[in-house]
């Protein structure tokens, strides 16, 4: 995935975006999207457990 923090060219108020591929989320300031992508970037890589495919029940 790529990830973009860049100030934002919408006149709605917010002035920084950050770019996720093709998605585009607005920011009222650089911190607040910066902080977005941290913690969005420690939840990618924190490890995750796959869930275990259980049979289905006998009738």
């Amino acid at each position: 995935m790529k990830i973009l923090v860049r100030p934002s060219s919408s006149s709605k108020g917010k002035c920084w975006q950050v770019c996720l591929d093709q998605l585009a989320v607005d920011f009222r300031n650089e911190q607040e999207a910066r902080l977005f992508v941290s913690t969005l970037e420690t939840r990618l890589q924190a490890p995750h457990v796959l869930p275990r495919q259980i049979p289905p029940l006998a009738s």
